[in-house]
């Protein structure tokens, strides 16, 4: 498996009301690689309180070994108009942890 450096690529962090959002986005391609959220089948399941740091990591690991998965090395990291406090922080802390380079 090739692994791919490529700063196209971003980490874009959604936070609503209840849930935390992240997307992995091509911007050359215009498409969504994969993504992970406090209302995904597999994080809904471990998650006991809607959003909150540690829900924020939960999906940050997630993200993190599917960003993995795809063989992708670096990526450019984007919170939105969030402060990089907090649930960003969390999901941003755990990313790195899965060797993630941003």
């Amino acid at each position: 498996m090739k692994v791919k450096n490529n700063r196209n690529i971003r980490l874009y962090i959604f936070k609503s009301n209840k849930h935390i959002y992240a997307h992995l986005i091509d911007d050359k391609k215009n498409k969504v690689l994969t993504s992970s959220s406090t209302v995904s089948k597999d994080i809904k399941n471990k998650v006991k309180i809607g959003k909150n740091c540690a829900t924020a990591q939960i999906v940050g690991q997630s993200i993190g070994l599917k960003i993995k998965q795809l063989g992708i090395k670096e990526i450019f990291f984007d919170r939105g108009k969030n402060l990089y406090h907090g649930q960003v922080k969390a999901i941003a802390d755990a990313t790195r942890e899965q060797g993630i380079i941003f």
